[in-house]
């Protein structure tokens, strides 16, 4: 609890503070999704054809990492600036209902397609649209924590 109290105090107490942590969240997301969705949407077919999936797996997968332990380190802070808010707020559950099976999803299923070099293309892109979607929740979850 102190610990929470002395984060929220330099968060909400500081001009700066709280801004500067969306500055890393924001671009972190983006950064993981972003290269994600790169993977996505070559299984999809739609980018990046002459790619092989599995090698663009391999060179994004670092980006993929760096990009999520900002985001949950981020968050976390973020998280602890307003616990009382963001405890009862549904779309913070949705958003991180979301993110935990989005990365559960990308770390088993997904990568296990994509690193498979004899996939069927049906089974591709259901992977890739469910990815997809489990993304694009955790970013509308995001955006809708400040309006619900």
């Amino acid at each position: 609890m102190l610990l929470q109290n002395a984060i929220a105090d330099a968060l909400n107490n500081t001009e700066w503070a709280f801004p500067l942590a969306e500055c890393f969240h924001i671009p972190a997301f983006a950064l993981s999704i972003g290269t994600i969705a790169l993977v996505d949407l070559r299984l999809l077919g739609v980018a990046l054809r002459r790619e092989p999936t599995a090698k663009l797996l391999r060179d994004t997968e670092p980006w993929t990492l760096i990009g999520l332990v900002i985001v949950i380190f981020s968050g976390a802070l973020l998280f602890l600036s307003q616990t009382q808010i963001y405890l009862v707020n549904s779309s913070f559950y949705f958003k991180i209902g979301c993110l935990l099976v989005a990365i559960v999803y990308n770390f088993t299923i997904h990568r296990k397609i994509a690193a498979s070099p004899n996939v069927s293309p049906g089974v591709a892109k259901v992977v890739a649209i469910v990815s997809l979607l489990l993304w694009f929740g955790v970013v509308f979850g995001g955006v809708f924590i400040a309006f619900v």
